[in-house]
């Protein structure tokens, strides 16, 4: 199959699917918008038409009556074309909004069933997301439209270059052949277009990314204790100026373009007119005719660029919905392993085990975990202890199944994860992480979205919330559990009551939230606590873990900590260095044989009474 071919193939099926989203949205809206389409098209052609066997009548002497009925139906014809405009624009809007409803779940779905962050770490995915996301879901209607206008305006083409073609055959050849280069480099640009803003995404989202930085709250106090609001200024506009380089060097490109098409098409419409008054003081044409060819000649060359024009739109639309289809459509990324059938996830009974897991972030990229073997039992706490780097939060990923290992392989209970569906062994896990989520929203739905199905269960949140140390905080909010979380958001109720429209927690308050949330499944299977402390002062370190330590009684957790004295209690011990385990036991025995952990421990023991800049070496960083 030639190239030409497979693009046509290509094209035909991205309209095939632009359409049956807009289908899918409401066939009743876009039967009627093809209605429109037709008759709008007809409607010029049907005017003109009249209004020459008007004046035929007028000039020969035609009947009152029949002048009448020629009035009358030339009336409704221009009413009706007046008309079926703003119809139209009414339906292409109510079908766009629907579209891009039904665009966006599709969209949100299939994002929502990438069960992995690989995609989500990957730039140039990232950059094919950004456009299905921002443009995407919106570029079905658009294509739904355009194409409809296309159609109305071809319509309303053939029968003018009918109407030309009765009168001088080769002025209809003329007309149609000089239209050939304007859609070539309509069609050229709007390729170009689409190639300029899938190359300048990465400038956007750095662009996006700076402007960012200088107006959240988030970086707010640091960019003002730093004075980083210049700087951050400077980058963004740099990354603007970037973009608009490019963006500028298109326009000029469809500037020179345009000017030589116009200069074609007025060449081709004068020489027309110039024909048709010959032939009509020679009498080869009637008045009547003239009124007809002159309204086919200008509404052929108009409508030409109007078609050529909405041509170029459509192609961009259907290249930007390409990314959009890429996305909906992407293969599964945690494939389940080939030939052996899918298993439903048993309650673990026995071990989660890693054997000879390698795992690395890319084919191109270093090695992060190289052969790891390590067991974690059932009914006990493991910990992971390691300096930047070694592996304990890939480790946390390939437990949670968020990446599959390179290598090797993660089993439960002897069976690989990748027997298991992604989501049911996810309902077996309770986890927090470092950087836990902080979503602006209410106190108690921020604790309850760690079990979704007892997100309305008041008591269990706040029983979960006693538990993480956070009940009385809580309750001492303006609205309680139902404090907004955010000043970016008032439910009508709380504008309605003058209420304060939400408040901002502390890092600690929000840790405490986050192990809240984890709480919430601490019936589960597993439980994972990456840095559960990391945003506490001492204190409320000691208590956290003091709490963890109830919660972990009789359960398997793995627990990652900066702070050796509180892993000090797990059952078993894991030091990584270099992507590999290279010392295992309790924390007697791993002190005894006097090791890596053994020196961390005694350094860290030590920094309580050294000075504070000794103190700042002791922490082994919890990356990795």
């Amino acid at each position: 199959m030639s190239g030409a071919d497979s693009g046509a193939r290509g094209t035909l099926a991205l309209l095939k699917a632009a359409f049956a989203l807009a289908w899918q949205a409401s066939r009743w809206l876009l039967a009627a918008r093809i209605g429109v389409a037709l008759a709008g098209g007809l409607a010029p052609v049907a005017a003109a038409w009249m209004t020459k066997l008007l004046l035929d009548l007028l000039v020969d002497g035609g009947t009152t009556r029949a002048v009448l009925a020629v009035v009358l139906a030339l009336a409704v014809t221009t009413l009706a074309g007046a008309l079926l405009p703003a119809v139209g624009n009414f339906v292409d809007a109510e079908l766009s909004r629907r579209t891009q409803l039904a665009g966006r779940a599709q969209l949100y779905r299939a994002i929502g069933g990438f069960g992995g962050l690989g995609r989500f770490e990957d730039p140039d995915f990232q950059d094919r997301l950004q456009l299905a996301v921002s443009d995407g879901p919106a570029t079905p209607a658009q294509v739904t439209a355009n194409g409809l206008t296309i159609a109305q305006s071809a319509v309303t083409i053939v029968g003018f270059v009918a109407a030309l073609a009765s009168m001088a055959p080769w002025m209809a050849v003329v007309v149609t052949v000089a239209a050939i280069p304007t859609v070539r480099a309509e069609l050229t640009l709007s390729r170009a277009r689409a190639a300029m803003m899938l190359q300048l995404g990465h400038a956007s989202r750095r662009e996006l990314f700076y402007a960012d930085l200088i107006s959240s709250v988030t970086a707010a106090k640091e960019v003002r204790i730093y004075g980083l609001s210049d700087l951050f200024a400077v980058r963004m506009t740099t990354e603007l100026r970037k973009i608009n380089r490019g963006m500028r060097g298109l326009d000029l490109r469809e500037l020179r373009m345009q000017s030589a098409l116009t200069g074609l098409g007025a060449v081709v419409a004068g020489g027309g007119l110039v024909w048709a008054a010959l032939s009509a003081r020679s009498g080869r044409l009637g008045v009547g005719d003239i009124v007809v060819f002159a309204a086919a000649t200008a509404g052929v060359q108009n409508l030409l660029a109007s078609i050529i024009g909405n041509v170029a739109r459509t192609h961009q639309a259907l290249l930007i919905f390409t990314h959009f289809q890429q996305v909906v459509r992407a293969p599964a990324d945690l494939a389940p392993l080939e030939g052996l059938p899918v298993l439903p996830v048993p309650s673990l009974r026995d071990a989660i085990e890693l054997r000879d897991v390698w795992f690395r972030y890319g084919p191109s990229l270093p090695w992060i975990l190289r052969g790891v073997n390590l067991t974690i039992r059932a009914g006990r706490a493991t910990a992971l202890v390691g300096l930047n780097g070694a592996g304990k939060s890939t480790i946390v990923k390939l437990l949670c199944r968020l990446y599959d290992p390179t290598r090797g392989a993660v089993l439960w209970d002897g069976v690989d994860l990748r027997r298991f569906p992604v989501e049911e062994l996810r309902e077996r896990l309770g986890a927090v992480f470092q950087d836990f989520m902080s979503y602006d929203l209410s106190a108690a739905e921020n604790i309850g979205l760690g079990d979704v199905a007892r997100l309305d269960d008041r008591p269990a949140i706040e029983a979960t919330a006693e538990r993480a140390g956070c009940h009385l905080t809580v309750e001492k909010l303006p609205r309680g559990y139902d404090t907004l979380l955010t000043r970016f958001f008032s439910p009508d109720e709380v504008l309605e009551e003058k209420a304060s429209s939400g408040v901002q927690l502390s890092g600690g308050q929000w840790q405490r939230l986050a192990l809240a949330r984890a709480f919430m499944r601490a019936d589960r299977d597993l439980l994972i606590l990456d840095e559960p402390s990391a945003g506490l002062d001492a204190d409320a370190e000691h208590e956290v873990h003091t709490r963890l330590r109830a919660l972990r009684e009789g359960s398997t957790s793995v627990l990652i900590s900066h702070r050796l004295s509180t892993v000090r209690d797990a059952d078993t011990i894991a030091v990584l260095s270099g992507g590999v385990v290279t010392e295992l036991g309790d924390h007697d025995t791993l002190l005894a044989a006097g090791g890596t952990y053994a020196g961390l421990f005694t350094l860290q023991a030590s920094g309580y009474t050294a000075s504070p800049d000794a103190r700042a070496e002791l922490h082994p960083s919890t990356g990795g």
